[in-house]
């Protein structure tokens, strides 16, 4: 062979494997990057025509593929689009969220738990279906969750989270204003473009699920953490301790009006008063005291304990961190007693409190995700509970659970009491901190206090509500109660 025919065809071979390399990089190395990538439209547009599996409340559909009769083969549906909005997402050509999302292989198909299925589906020659997702939600609760916050006055923004206390699920989850995922779910690309731009440039912002997505002051629902610092502590010991009361308090460091906490007239005493007083009446003067006792760094540990400054909710993206910032003066730290200075907390941050004073000082991890089936609905992985710290000693969440059961029978959360029921819970109303932007209202409980099944949290960031009303009890207390029924039964 003479010299050029070698050397072409040396040339020859290298582009041969020059090409196998490629070949073999693109469609095995790069094949999970490119499938994922979202200017692939032929996988989108497969993927918008599969015949999707359902997500389920109860026995119910809350999604849920049907026939299209168009190019797109099946059309994504949402029987009751309001009321599970922020839980389901939706699924659309151009993205998706909440479950949708996060469950996004195993509602396609994709999943590994689905192999054999797609095995299967491959050698019959059938039509590949995807599977369905089991959510840990209370039908009657989510009901009772929607429906209070469909009654607030006016165009309220608010949210409601319901858990179980021993197990972390998720029983209800709710926000207001909704919106309807069938019509980002449209395949008129034109209306669900103009839709998402409608929704998004809202000033109520109705696609933000509140419920994990806000954070906002919790004004004095935050008293519980600094009563279980203060009895962490180890200065308190039970609820007939006599902490620091009085009419007002000057807070360190500051004088004159601005560093003055008053109580709005409540019965806090002149000097010392009953622990389980204090938390009765809501004294500003005594935790904000009590805080200050206790300290930056101890108060910082007892809010992590609960599960500020960290991200727990593992199968809804998106979740917001609730905020409680380390290193604050003492003028802070007072304030932070109850719930205000730089300390922000979602409502299932606040419903993760109570269930871990309900739950002996454990705190749960939540999850809303049950159960992954199967198209022929045979279960594939269920989530196991699991705990995701102590934040008290059972002995201190029982003193907790004495002084909200007395907080309810005798005190400012009675709007959420039930008849026959021991119920345990805190009123809340956090100034906002802006001009011409009236408190926000909360309420937080657990039932039944012995026996403890569900703990709800109710958020109510605006509504028309006269501004002498705006008291966390008035509006969320029965919220929280209806809820609270629904699943007691």
């Amino acid at each position: 062979m003479n010299k050029p025919i070698r050397t072409i065809s040396i040339f020859c071979l290298l582009l041969f494997l020059a090409l196998m390399i490629n070949a073999t990089y693109l469609q095995y190395y790069r094949a999970g990057a490119l499938e994922q990538d979202p200017r692939n439209r032929r996988v989108l547009a497969e993927s918008f025509s599969g015949d999707r599996g359902a997500i389920l409340v109860g026995r119910e559909a809350v999604a849920e593929s049907v026939p299209s009769g168009d190019q797109y083969e099946f059309q994504r549906r949402y029987p009751q689009p309001f009321k599970y909005a922020h839980v389901t997402g939706w699924f659309s050509y151009f993205s998706q969220t909440g479950i949708e999302q996060s469950q996004n292989d195993v509602l396609s198909g994709d999943d590994s738990l689905l192999f054999v299925t797609r095995l299967v589906d491959l050698l019959s020659n059938s039509t590949p279906k995807g599977g369905s997702v089991q959510l840990t939600l209370d039908p009657a609760a989510q009901d009772a969750a929607y429906a209070g916050l469909e009654a607030l006055p006016g165009d309220a923004q608010a949210a409601v989270v319901a858990l179980e206390p021993s197990s972390g699920r998720i029983l209800a989850m709710a926000s207001s204003p909704s919106y309807d995922p069938n019509q980002m779910a449209s395949h008129d690309f034109g209306d669900v473009a103009d839709t998402a731009r409608r929704l998004g440039q809202e000033d109520s912002e109705p696609l933000l699920n509140r419920a994990i997505q806000t954070t906002l002051p919790p004004g004095s629902t935050f008293k519980i953490v600094t009563a279980a610092a203060a009895l962490e502590s180890g200065n308190y010991a039970d609820s007939n301790s006599l902490v620091p009361g009085g009419p007002s308090y000057q807070l360190p460091l500051t004088s004159g009006e601005s560093g003055l906490v008053d109580n709005e007239g409540r019965a806090c005493g002149t000097d010392r008063i009953p622990f389980h007083q204090a938390m009765e009446q809501s004294c500003n003067t005594s935790f904000a005291q009590l805080a200050d006792e206790v300290g930056p760094d101890a108060m910082f540990d007892q809010a992590e304990a609960f599960g500020w400054n960290s991200k727990y909710l593992e199968d809804l993206p998106l979740q917001a961190e609730s905020s409680y910032p380390e290193g604050m003066d003492q003028a802070q730290t007072a304030l932070s007693g109850f719930g205000q200075a730089s300390v922000t907390a979602t409502p299932l941050q606040m419903a993760m409190v109570v269930a871990g004073v309900a739950n002996g000082g454990i705190v749960m991890r939540p999850y809303v995700v049950d159960e992954v089936r199967s198209p022929e609905l045979d279960v594939l992985d269920k989530t196991e509970p699991s705990e995701l710290s102590r934040a008290v000693s059972a002995s201190t969440a029982q003193e907790l659970k004495e002084m909200l059961v007395s907080t309810v029978t005798n005190g400012t959360a009675s709007p959420g009491a039930i008849p026959g029921v021991d119920v345990a819970g805190k009123t809340g109303t956090a100034e906002s901190g802006r001009d011409n932007v009236p408190p926000y209202a909360w309420f937080v409980s657990f039932a039944p206090a012995d026996d403890p099944q569900v703990a709800v949290a109710v958020m109510i960031q605006k509504a028309d509500i006269p501004r002498g009303e705006i008291a966390g009890g008035t509006y969320g207390g029965p919220i929280a109660k209806s809820v609270m029924e629904a699943v007691i039964k």
